[in-house]
């Protein structure tokens, strides 16, 4: 049920995805640049 309070979970949850997607993106940008076999 949601109650007027929905917002104290919101910032946990959105500081989260940002943190996760931030560590996605550093780590395809790792892969990219140390992949030896990687041509361009």
């Amino acid at each position: 049920m949601l109650n007027s309070e929905f917002w104290i979970s919101l910032l946990p949850r959105l500081a989260l995805l940002i943190t996760i997607v931030a560590i996605n993106l550093v780590g395809d940008r790792l892969r990219d640049v140390l992949n030896p076999r990687l041509q361009r």
